[in-house]
């Protein structure tokens, strides 16, 4: 047991590590790595992929959204948005979504982290931060996706593309928007022109 308390030594609380990373510090790494789980030192996240948990008083702290998304990607280079986000557009969505949404450029698919689904966009276009102008184009992209009703939440969303700035809208648009939602705002756009130098 002791070659796996010299492992334990090297772990921080809050991280989380991928088996290879861990390889370095053991000679029999899945040996210990079991026994660590077995203990309750480390909890398994996914295939490959361990939490050193972090203690409160309320007991572990489970890791967040981000840590598990970047462990799992070995990046920084991703996106971790929810259909919930839409919601703060204020355009009459309400649903609340279990579900967490990766816009990478590495991985394509549903995945488990620590019991949590994540579904994998592999794209090379999103941006570093979910501007109101990204969630806009986002929601109309995804449109099919709500659980509301669509007629009236596109609606808004046209209606709320006409309060933007143009220029942040048309960018945003031009990045990431489907060829099908373009095609959804080529007219309010075009109505929109005339405000371009107001910010």
């Amino acid at each position: 047991m002791n070659r796996a308390a010299g492992l334990k030594g090297q772990l921080k609380a809050g991280k989380v590590y991928r088996r290879e990373d861990l390889t370095k510090y053991s000679n029999a790494v899945d040996r210990h790595l079991a026994e660590l789980v077995n203990e309750g030192t480390l909890e398994k996240v996914a295939q490959g992929l361990y939490y050193f948990p972090k203690q409160s008083v309320f007991g572990a702290v489970p890791p967040d959204d981000d840590t598990l998304v970047r462990s799992f990607l070995k990046d920084d280079n991703f996106l971790l948005t929810s259909p919930n986000s839409y919601n703060t557009l204020r355009i009459g969505t309400t649903q609340l979504y279990n579900k967490r949404v990766v816009y990478n450029r590495k991985r394509h698919g549903e995945v488990v982290l620590n019991g949590r689904k994540f579904y994998f966009h592999k794209t090379p276009y999103f941006p570093k931060k979910a501007t109101p102008e990204f969630l806009l184009i986002d929601l109309v992209n995804h449109l099919d996706d709500l659980a509301e009703d669509r007629k009236m939440v596109l609606q808004n969303a046209l209606s709320k593309a006409k309060t933007m700035n143009f220029n942040k809208l048309k960018y945003a648009l031009r990045e990431y928007g489907h060829s099908k939602t373009k095609k959804i705002f080529e007219s309010t756009l075009a109505e929109m022109k005339p405000t371009e130098h107001v910010h």
